[in-house]
């Protein structure tokens, strides 16, 4: 890996000859892999963007020219060539360099991401604000396909087409039926499209017709309209030129050369708003990847010989596991239940209930939005719609939860996974507002699992449930109980649950923070404490009478949540002591604080926010002994 070494900055590889760039890109796939092979990460995407990356960086001046990626997890080669090389092997751990493009971690990195369906408002943005300064640089927005099924995508598209700046978005294509014109009349158009002599003709050829005081207006509509017929059948880029968009594409985006080709065209011989529809393989030049690039997507430490991962066999079903297979069960005995995620039938745990039952399983795409109001428009139907979105992706969705759903109160039931922490992530993904944003809905039913028996209680209440949304809240990873035998009859609205019976201290938790505390109790227990520990099981509404008799029984209550404590569960207890007149100076509540929390295991997180068993316990200490 000689060449690579030698490259600390996109400078550095704008010096080498062009013949040595798919070196490059090799020694960075080989890099990438065997660093990514020992600390995960998003592969496949990274894998399939190398030569792009490589090609941008060297036709493009950065940090002066500004790359805005999509989503981000295809960036990893932009890290590896823009400074971060030696860090790679910290990606992703807590302290090293994230997984995704972020503004704190290096001047190319021009906008912070994590989300998809951003880079082209972004960058728009951007360019905008170039122009009103009176800048001088390009802007450049990539864009995955999967990306532009998100209507945020399009709003972009619509608002650059009118305002007609200088501006390039490459769209990254490894799967779209935009892409089925590949061949070889596609490509001869491209090279005419890019050729500068054919672009010196056509514009002679129209200014000669524009004085031709006769027959020139008539020409000049047979030629538009032969030109709009051709491109209507051979290429794929006529919506955006419709848009206002100049497409050139398709190309093979493994294709060096002609990336740099018409890179350096775009750059230097074109005006307003530019697409380059570029083919690309997911996983490349990884066979393993390549086969089986959703298993690639985000992968876990594997092994580089197998592709296998590298990890000691769960002994129990993950929280999403759970919620798939429960939902096939409920719904061989309900025909009205049906499904509905954003892209993610793996990763909710959707994909047991598209196998079983695939005409009432619904995959929008990266459409949150429309998700859930494509939900509401099934439940007005009298069906019974179960959305499952992963908690940092229902962000995206709020006004549609209020305004489509709790305004008609409709019955409809979110499952809200990966709520909490979820480790390598980070910020961008890590579901810390839920329960805040939630708390807020007008009629909202709230439940925050604690097991994978309560998740299945949970999901068999909402079944039961008809006034209004219900919204159900777990986390990430392995349920921490054994399901065989369990209870699975439905759950008394809104009561919570006495784990263990104490004095003086409540611990009362909302969902996955009730392990944590659980060995807090036992900290405290050798302390001389005996705490009372309560699975709140509903965060709302929350039931008066239980948390009365709580509050006058015990002198110091404790509230903890694996959610921001602002508008949180916490939040909601004190308010209800407000109401009821309790002193608030008997409360402590611990959650994630008000801030943005970094990227690495949840266990170092944990302790870094002092809600780690040994944190929790000391910090009760000092509340009880003040």
């Amino acid at each position: 890996m000689n060449l690579i070494q030698s490259i600390n900055s996109p400078a550095d590889l704008r010096n080498l000859p062009p013949e040595k760039l798919a070196e490059v890109a090799e020694e960075i796939r080989t890099f990438m892999l065997e660093h990514v092979s020992q600390s995960g990460g998003h592969l496949a995407s990274s894998l399939g963007a190398v030569e792009l990356t490589v090609a941008l960086h060297y036709c493009f001046n950065t940090p002066v020219d500004k790359l805005v990626w999509d989503v981000g997890h295809q960036a990893y080669a932009h890290k590896i060539l823009t400074g971060r090389r030696d860090q790679f092997k910290n990606l992703r751990r807590f302290g090293g360099i994230s997984g995704f493009p972020r503004i704190s971690e290096s001047e190319y990195d021009s906008v912070s991401v994590g989300h998809a369906s951003t880079s082209i408002s972004a960058a728009l943005g951007l360019a905008i604000g170039r122009d009103l300064k009176k800048e001088k640089h390009a802007v450049v927005a990539i864009i995955g396909d999967g990306s532009l099924s998100g209507g945020l995508s399009f709003e972009g598209l619509n608002n650059l087409g009118s305002l007609s700046t200088n501006m390039v978005i490459v769209l990254n294509d490894n799967k779209m039926s935009i892409s089925k014109n590949v061949g070889a009349m596609s490509r001869y158009l491209t090279r005419v499209l890019t050729d500068k002599r054919y672009k010196k003709l056509k514009d002679e050829v129209w200014e000669l017709t524009g004085r031709l005081a006769t027959f020139g207006s008539r020409i000049r509509n047979l030629l538009h309209n032969i030109d709009e017929t051709v491109k209507h059948f051979v290429i794929p880029g006529k919506l955006f030129e419709d848009m206002g968009i100049r497409y050139f594409g398709p190309i093979d985006g493994h294709d060096i050369p002609k990336l740099v080709e018409i890179f350096r065209f775009v750059k230097d011989h074109t005006t307003g708003p530019v697409l380059v529809h570029a083919i690309t393989t997911k996983g490349k030049g990884y066979s393993f990847a390549e086969n089986n690039a959703t298993k690639y997507h985000g992968i876990s430490k594997f092994s580089l010989d197998t592709g296998d991962v590298v990890c000691s066999p769960a002994s129990r079903p993950s929280y999403s596991e759970v919620f798939g297979r429960t939902l096939v069960e409920i719904g061989a005995r309900r025909s009205d239940v049906v499904a509905i995620t954003a892209a993610m039938p793996d990763g909710t745990g959707l994909s047991f209930f598209r196998d079983a039952y695939p005409d009432r399983f619904f995959d929008v795409g990266i459409a949150e939005e429309h998700a859930v109001t494509f939900a509401a428009g099934l439940a007005l139907k009298g069906l019974k719609p179960v959305v499952a979105l992963y908690s940092t992706f229902l962000q995206r969705a709020f006004d549609q939860l209020v305004h489509d759903v709790a305004l008609d109160n409709l019955n409809i039931t979110f499952c809200i996974d990966r709520a909490g922490l979820v480790g390598e992530d980070g910020p961008t993904h890590h579901g810390a507002l839920d329960l805040s944003f939630v708390r807020t809905v007008p009629g909202a039913l709230i439940m925050a699992a604690a097991s994978g028996t309560e998740l299945k209680r949970m999901l068999i209440t909402a079944m039961t449930y008809t006034a209004g949304p219900v919204f159900i809240r777990y986390c990430r990873g392995c349920i921490p109980d054994d399901l065989a035998g369990g209870d699975v009859s439905p759950l008394a609205i809104p009561e919570p649950a006495v784990v263990r019976k104490g004095a003086t201290v409540a611990l009362v938790c909302a969902g996955d923070m009730l392990l944590h505390a659980a060995a807090a109790c036992d900290i405290l227990e050798k302390r001389g404490i005996t705490p009372t520990l309560v699975n709140a099981r509903f965060v709302k509404p929350l039931s008066a009478e239980f948390y009365g008799t709580l509050f006058s029984s015990h002198s110091h209550i404790v509230t903890l949540e694996s959610n921001s404590l602002a508008g949180g569960f916490g939040s909601g207890v004190l308010e209800l002591a407000a109401a009821m007149g309790v002193s608030l100076s008997q409360f402590l509540r611990l959650g994630y604080p008000d801030c943005f929390l970094e990227h690495g295991s949840n266990a170092k997180i944990l302790e870094k926010i002092k809600l780690d068993p040994k944190s929790i316990a000391e910090q009760v200490l000092q509340f009880v002994h003040k």
